[in-house]
């Protein structure tokens, strides 16, 4: 019987799954977790929660988010005038802050506006407080009156289940062995974690065949 060719990749996105129940947990993000649970009795208005890319801070978030119903804010979104605005479900998430470019007054009175209020602001962004070169006498306070979370790069444990996880998002089943592969050879990160999955997905489909130990040696060259 003469088998029927797979389709083509479409280069369609697949959406990723930032539930509760999907976040694996592991002792070294175990912490994290517990504090975002502990919402909403935190032990201050505010909660930064840094880390490197790809370390989950996204997904801590979407959890914290859907706990809270807070809606998700760009930097680049808040309001000097009218900061009371963003706290019409009570809770704040602010993604994407970094050194230069934080609206030092508009997050100033986003925050005195949480404690006015008595809502919640999550402030996520890559670097610690200290790396964001705040010039705000007033902000600065603010931040250091925060509490603080610091997510580190994963470890073994945490990336073998991501990746089982990435491929099974995706339905993909993949052999122990491809995945004992790919630990012993890829950057230590969630990041390169989900880039090393979207790759062999596409390139599985487009040559017609299953993930192997061989074509996950050939994607991995690629980021070297």
């Amino acid at each position: 019987m003469i088998e029927a060719p797979r389709q083509l990749p479409l280069g369609l996105p697949h959406d990723p799954e930032f539930s509760r129940d999907s976040y694996v947990v592991t002792p070294t993000n175990a912490p994290a977790l517990k504090l975002i649970d502990l919402w909403p009795n935190w032990p201050a208005p505010t909660l930064v929660l840094t880390g490197p890319l790809g370390a989950g801070k996204t997904h801590l978030a979407h959890i914290w988010a859907e706990r809270s119903e807070a809606i998700f804010l760009r930097p680049d979104q808040l309001d000097e005038d009218q900061p009371g605005a963003a706290f019409a479900t009570g809770a704040v998430v602010v993604d994407g802050l970094r050194p230069g470019a934080v609206p030092e007054r508009a997050l100033f009175h986003l925050l005195n506006a949480a404690r006015e209020l008595r809502g919640s602001v999550l402030l996520v962004s890559r670097q610690p407080v200290a790396d964001w070169r705040v010039a705000l006498p007033d902000l600065l306070s603010r931040l250091r009156m925060a509490a603080a979370l610091d997510l580190p790069q994963p470890d073994e444990t945490l990336l073998r289940q991501v990746l089982v996880k990435l491929f099974a998002d995706r339905q993909i089943i993949v052999e122990k062995s491809v995945v004992d592969f790919l630990l012993a050879r890829m950057e230590r990160s969630l990041a390169s974690a989900v880039r090393v999955v979207e790759t062999l997905d596409r390139e599985a489909l487009t040559e017609r065949r299953g993930i192997t130990r061989a074509l996950a040696a050939q994607v991995l060259a690629r980021f070297e």
